[in-house]
């Protein structure tokens, strides 16, 4: 299997070379349908809230597009200058409230660290082995059980995670100087524009347009975070026999969706194909894909079958698989 993952690595490698047309092209195909849906949302509130609320879903799709693109600007494969990369990404952490250059740190510590027992804690969601677990007093137990609840990490996590925990560069160990100028920094612009529009709409108007959106993009984002590494057959290996690549491809899923959901996610759902080389953009994952039907069949899931890892919560060291709190 190892010489089989270098030679997919091989061949993920030649489809790295970004393309300013096709890049150029996935922004305006985000941004005009986004402002499109704002436009139409704003107008909906003369009719209906539940309108304006429905409106809301696909404006947040889009939202999670913007931050597929800003996550590509991140790696330096959306465009080939780092000069555009960095001002793309910049400009659309406003609509990602996410800020660039922290976040870019902390994902690429997830990429160096995937599937890696020994240095969990980047850019995932948390995962204790049942050992671990099992080793808590109680009322951590209790929390952790909390925390890992589907509705917690979706309804609750995922908004506390972007509107509040992102507004600090408190993940990363004694983050240096630059972490915290890209957390300030974006903060002051967060605080600027969110503030013009606030002032514009009004607290009703804005607690309407505006919260669903970023709620909604935050919640989607949680849970393709979650299934990108959270399934049953998914591997975590103790540092001593860790490899990258193999992490990569075989801690990572194929999220096999629909195509319209596809274009919402970026193509992220071809998540293993991802981490086997990060530099490839996320418009060029599904040539990549198609050109070697093989990595199709590694870690497929479905929407169905996504939804039955929602209960996995600990790594089973002695199973070697992601089991529930009962398989426990």
């Amino acid at each position: 299997m190892q010489y089989k993952i270098k030679e997919f690595a091989a061949h993920c490698a030649q489809y790295r070379r970004p393309n300013a047309w096709r890049a150029s092209r996935q922004i305006a195909t985000t941004a005009l349908p986004f402002l499109a849906l704002s436009i139409g949302m704003y107008a909906s509130l003369e009719y209906s809230y539940w309108l304006t609320f429905l409106l809301a879903i696909p404006a947040a799709g889009c939202a999670l597009r913007f931050f597929i693109i800003q996550h590509d600007c991140g790696h330096g494969s959306f465009f080939a200058s780092k000069r555009a990369n960095d001002l793309t990404g910049r400009m659309l952490s406003l609509f990602t409230i996410t800020p660039y250059a922290y976040w870019r740190r902390l994902h690429a510590l997830h990429h160096a660290s995937s599937s890696n027992l020994d240095r969990r804690g980047y850019g995932d969601i948390n995962t204790l082995t049942v050992e671990e677990y099992r080793a808590l007093p109680r009322l951590k137990r209790i929390a952790y059980r909390i925390y890992r609840n589907p509705v917690f990490l979706l309804v609750i996590g995922g908004p506390i995670h972007f509107l509040l925990l992102q507004r600090l560069p408190l993940t990363l160990k004694r983050p240096a100087w630059e972490m915290w100028s890209s957390v300030m920094s974006h903060n002051l612009a967060m605080l600027a524009f969110y503030g013009a529009l606030f002032l514009f709409l009004g607290l009703e108007h804005f607690t309407v347009l505006v919260l669903p959106i970023l709620v909604i993009a935050a919640a989607m984002g949680v849970w393709l975070f979650y299934v990108q590494h959270q399934f049953e057959n998914t591997i975590w290996e103790k540092n001593e026999n860790w490899d990258r690549n193999a992490g990569a491809l075989l801690g990572s899923s194929y999220y096999d969706l629909p195509a319209i959901l596809q274009w919402f996610t970026g193509n992220i759902g071809l998540h293993h194909v991802h981490h086997l080389c990060s530099h490839i953009p996320n418009y060029r994952l599904q040539e990549c894909l198609d050109a070697l039907p093989e990595l199709k069949s590694i870690n497929r899931m479905t929407i169905l079958q996504s939804l039955k890892t929602a209960p996995l919560a600990l790594w089973d060291n002695e199973k070697r698989k992601l089991v529930s709190f009962q398989g426990a």
